[in-house]
């Protein structure tokens, strides 16, 4: 009988809107049974510290580099997602010690995959000693170094959720809308291809931030006073990154808001909302078979808009589109739930990535594992 862990998966995502707690039992393949989470909210002030780490991370050249600001928030960060920990163990009343394993994604500041480059900032060792339990943590790494983007790393946990689906209708996929948005298609035979599909909440953000001052368009509310500017939409879905047949991971940058004179708050903001949707779909034709079941997960099922838009795609070429919860899933804790699984394979030395998932050249396993020793120093293997 498959050994059963219980672990903890952190993320923190490019929306930079806080750390997700969740809790699984897993054997890391197709045994997952889904527990307990938590969402902790960062305070203003530390959102705007990441902003600017992330102007610091411009200049990081080697992996291990902390130029600026980023080793003190690097240190802040980690103790962040430690305090997150202890909250979500002293709500659900469970020891450190009822805990296998913590998968820590960290944050990151930087992501170049053409040039094998990519920074998560997050101290797996200080974790570690922080709470006591071992951290799995730094799992993009292996891949690029095998040649793979580095992301996506969840569709391992998707094909996986796949198995709990009630009859759905083949291929199946799995949509994150993120701040950059990802999808995972799983066929009938468990075969899996995954890839980036574009700009998902990022742009939004950044756009209702610096023209109104606030973190989002909340529910879509600004957005469904606007109505879609064709050029600005036609601006985005011109880019080559929808008609290069190589998929490629994104970077929070490779996509920039409009400027403040391109479009008044409502408009811009729908029209962003339909560029989200319409790069889901055009970014699916790349696949061999489009997809007739669709799950909506991510912070971007929360906004109307850009579900309607969805819902009207999948309408149009008649696939059945399913939010998370639809479908008996959790959508805002499936990212962290995923590091937690992939935490799981990490130490049974499974593979966390596939050639269709990153491209990476045969499937890797990846990761660092932190081990807290009561007695001495953090080791690390």
């Amino acid at each position: 009988m498959a050994e059963i862990f219980t672990a903890i998966g952190l993320m923190s995502g490019t929306s930079m809107d806080g750390i997700d707690v969740a809790m699984l039992e897993t054997d890391g393949e197709g045994m997952v049974v889904r527990r307990q989470n938590l969402s902790v909210p960062y305070d203003p002030a530390f959102r705007d510290r990441l902003k600017h780490g992330l102007e610091d991370a411009k200049a990081i050249m080697k992996r291990d580099e902390r130029p600026g600001s980023l080793a003190g928030l690097e240190r802040d960060l980690t103790l962040r997602h430690a305090d997150a920990v202890r909250a979500f163990l002293s709500e659900n009343n469970i020891l450190p010690d009822g805990i296998d394993v913590v998968g820590f994604h960290g944050q990151t500041v930087l992501h170049r995959p053409d040039e094998a480059l990519t920074v998560q900032i997050g101290d797996g060792a200080l974790l570690s000693r922080e709470i006591g339990i071992p951290v799995v943590y730094d799992m993009r790494a292996n891949d690029m170094a095998h040649g793979g983007q580095g992301a996506p790393l969840v569709p391992v946990y998707h094909a996986a959720l796949t198995r709990n689906l009630d009859n759905p209708r083949w291929p199946v996929c799995f949509v994150n809308i993120g701040g950059i948005s990802n999808l995972t298609c799983v066929g009938a035979d468990g075969a899996i291809v995954a890839f980036d599909s574009g700009p998902g909440n990022t742009l939004i953000d950044q756009w209702v931030e610096a023209q109104a001052g606030i973190p989002f368009d909340q529910g879509g509310r600004i957005a469904s006073e606007g109505r879609v500017l064709p050029a600005l939409a036609d601006r985005y879905l011109a880019s080559p990154f929808f008609t290069d047949e190589k998929r490629r991971s994104l970077d929070r940058n490779d996509f920039l808001p409009p400027e403040g004179g391109d479009a008044e708050l409502s408009d811009g903001a729908r029209t962003l909302a339909y560029v989200t949707a319409a790069a889901i779909f055009r970014s699916a034709g790349h696949l061999e078979e489009m997809p007739k079941t669709f799950v909506i997960c991510g912070g971007g099922r929360h906004n109307d808009t850009i579900m309607g838009d969805l819902r009207n795609e999948a309408e149009r070429i008649g696939a059945v589109l399913l939010t998370a919860e639809q479908a008996g899933f959790d959508g805002d804790a499936m990212e962290a739930e995923a590091w937690a699984y992939l935490a799981v394979r990490s130490l049974k030395g499974l593979p966390l990535t596939f050639p269709g998932t990153t491209g990476v050249e045969k499937p890797v396993t990846g990761g660092i594992v932190a081990v807290f020793d009561a007695i001495g120093p953090c080791s690390q293997h």
